[in-house]
């Protein structure tokens, strides 16, 4: 069977994109919650095949929502609202396109919750190879003295506010060496431009966290370091890769540029305000 045919649109394929993100979003707030004290609330929650996870002092979408949610699960939704609620927080829930149930939506709904956006899931088969942009040096991050530039890149082009940037980097400097991730940095002229992730898991290559500097931006960076990853995963003999982005955002148009193509949204779920 052909690699397109093995990756056509399934349920099977939409959960094996779901379980790598998910694993990618908990091996992040592991790393967070082995901070002395665990001063940023790290928790979670495992509902069934679900997930619920919460940073009670993060304000981040991805590390305070529920995944994973789909038929069956409607009477674990109240208790899990009630959880984050005596946490100090409202509830998000995010659910899979073919993991949904009209009966989630009622309950949801009966709760005060709306469905208040998209996000989009992509995915990509490991051949053909694609060339990189001309010019572009893309290294992946093997020294901490390549760690502090790649964490100057990251900062810049996720707009970490000024105050709390060298907090920020000290909590994820143990990304580095991390089982399963790798670290990319794209240099222009030398100087640290943007910087990337791939995390590996269960067979599949996830792209995880693209970030440019604005002053680079528009030169081909968030493309070299796809390309970069796209072949790294394809050395570690994954069966395909994928990655998400807000709905036609400029890093979903990015991601199809680079030969990825949409295989589901998911749809987000608020409380009404």
């Amino acid at each position: 069977m052909s690699q397109t045919l093995r990756l056509a649109p399934s349920i099977e394929l939409t959960r094996r994109v779901v379980e790598v993100a998910t694993a990618y979003t908990i091996s992040g707030m592991k790393i967070l919650e082995r901070i002395p004290g665990n001063p940023l609330g790290i928790a979670c929650r495992k509902v069934g095949d679900a997930m619920a996870l919460s940073a009670q002092n993060l304000p981040s979408t991805s590390f305070n929502s529920v995944v994973g949610l789909r038929a069956g699960h409607v009477q674990q939704i109240e208790p899990l609202v009630e959880w984050y609620r005596e946490r100090g927080q409202e509830a998000r829930f995010e659910i899979a396109a073919g993991d949904y149930d009209p009966a989630l939506g009622r309950e949801l709904v009966r709760l005060g919750f709306f469905q208040s956006g998209f996000h989009a899931a992509l995915i990509r088969e490991i051949e053909p190879d694609i060339a990189a942009p001309a010019g572009i040096s893309v290294e992946p991050v093997m020294t901490t003295a390549d760690r502090e530039d790649f964490l100057t890149a990251y900062v810049a082009g996720h707009a970490v506010p000024d105050a709390i940037r060298e907090q920020f980097k000290v909590n994820v400097r143990p990304w580095l060496g991390e089982p399963d991730w790798s670290l990319y940095l794209a240099r222009v002229d030398g100087r640290p431009a943007a910087a990337a992730i791939l995390f590996v898991h269960a067979g599949v290559g996830y792209f995880a966290d693209a970030a440019t500097d604005p002053a680079f931006r528009r030169r081909g960076l968030h493309s070299a370091l796809l390309v970069r990853r796209l072949r790294d995963a394809r050395a570690e003999g994954v069966d395909f890769v994928c990655s998400d982005a807000e709905f036609l955002s400029t890093s979903h148009r990015n991601l199809e540029r680079a030969g990825m193509r949409l295989l589901f949204l998911r749809a987000i779920w608020t409380a009404v305000a």
